[in-house]
């Protein structure tokens, strides 16, 4: 058993290893006060200056942070004193392989480590990682990281460093592990919020993630909008996969779909699926340019295929063919499926001519066709080259088609 006075001045028993070795205002606020505040990195600006403000000399604070995200193995949020903000740092993957990662102390936590403390003050050493003379050339005296264990082995790091002569004091960091499990609880909430939104946005899109997350989750669950509608397809894709090794077909996938896709989610467009070697995007006509931006968005996305097909024919292969197919018109936006698996898309006829226009490239041998009903509405008819009028398999009414002139 260890005692410590209260407020009142009485000896207050606890048990060896029990938390907190003393109650704090600081703990309260972070259990009870934080529940309105969203993101952990301002949570992390108001933590420090709360530190201060009790006297613990925080001067710098960093939490570091393994995430599931398509191109960041993870995040760094960095507080200094005087920051009102915090700064945010993302790491690409491979990052934990570089010497630079090897060597330092988070590296050392994620591989076990229970604490790093470095004091700071005088030489270094000749080994140090040059990581602690940065610290030191900032005038920190002293650094230390801690791990903060989430749910199911999940080991993510807390560091704070000092200016002061001496380093932190033992009152100093009872104080700093006091908020451990606390930081743990809170950060914990953030960071699955963060990663809920994250692959949210990873496979459904920005737009439909944020439907999703305000509770459109029940089947039928939607609503009708105006669109500007966009369905590309490879072409020659079967015989692609069926010659080339399948990493080969996977890398060429994945540099098609990003010479087409960043000019969609450049100018605003949302592409609500990858089906195969296709994928379905719409403009929505809430925004006055939608049509404009998706003209853009195409002429960007021919422009990098072009580039694409130059390395090719450099490598001795066939340029990618494809075909796309504008239109414009209302459709259903929303959940559909079965009872248990849902995907949020888009359905009616104006996808379905897309769809027929996408298809219609193969015959008239142009890789960009575009409705009457959509050249009006962008005012680009006399940019555009009429083909005539074509009947679309399954649709009652031929349509007039245009194409992307041929340059």
């Amino acid at each position: 058993m260890s005692s410590f006075l209260n407020k009142a001045g009485a000896a207050v028993e606890t048990d060896e290893g029990a938390w907190p070795i003393r109650r704090r205002r600081i703990l309260d606020w972070l259990v009870n006060e934080t529940r309105g505040e969203r993101f952990i990195d301002n949570i992390l600006v108001a933590m420090c200056e709360k530190l201060l403000a009790a006297g613990v000399p925080v001067a710098r604070a960093t939490l570091h942070f393994r995430t599931n995200h398509p191109q960041w193995i993870g995040a760094r949020i960095l507080w200094k004193e005087g920051m009102t903000e915090a700064k945010i740092n993302t790491f690409a993957y491979g990052v934990e392989t570089t010497p630079e990662f090897l060597k330092s102390p988070v590296n050392a936590i994620h591989q076990g480590a229970e604490e790093v403390r470095r004091q700071l003050e005088g030489t270094a050493d000749a080994d140090e990682d040059p990581f602690f003379q940065e610290l030191r050339d900032e005038g920190l005296t002293e650094y230390i990281a801690w791990p903060i264990e989430h749910t199911f082995g999940k080991r993510h790091v807390a560091t704070f460093s000092t200016s002061r002569p001496g380093g932190f004091t033992s009152e100093h960091t009872d104080f700093l592990r006091d908020l451990l499990p606390a930081l743990t609880l809170v950060s914990e909430i953030r960071l699955k919020n963060i990663m809920a939104r994250t692959l949210l946005q990873t496979y459904v899109g920005p737009h439909a993630s944020e439907h999703i997350l305000s509770g459109a989750t029940t089947r039928g669950s939607g609503a009708t909008v105006g669109a500007a509608i966009m369905i590309c397809d490879l072409r020659d894709f079967t015989a692609i996969s069926d010659l080339w090794p399948r990493d080969d077909v996977i890398h060429l996938l994945n540099d098609y779909f990003d010479a087409m896709s960043d000019p969609i989610e450049r100018h605003g467009g949302e592409i609500l699926k990858f089906m195969g070697d296709g994928l379905l995007a719409i403009f929505p006509l809430a925004k006055e340019t939608a049509c404009l931006d998706l003209l853009q968005a195409i002429r960007e996305g021919q422009a990098s295929m072009a580039e694409l097909n130059e390395e090719h024919l450099r490598m001795g292969r066939e340029p990618l063919r494809y075909g796309v197919g504008v239109h414009v018109g209302d459709v259903m936006y929303g959940n559909i499926g079965s009872r248990r698996r849902l995907d949020f898309t888009v359905i009616g006829p104006a996808v379905n001519v897309a769809s027929r226009l996408e298809s219609l490239t193969k015959e008239v041998k142009r890789p960009v066709l575009l409705s009457r009903a959509f050249v009006e509405m962008a005012g680009c008819a006399k940019d555009m080259d009429s083909l005539g009028t074509f009947p679309l398999r399954g649709l009652g009414e031929p349509v007039d088609v245009f194409a992307f002139p041929v340059r």
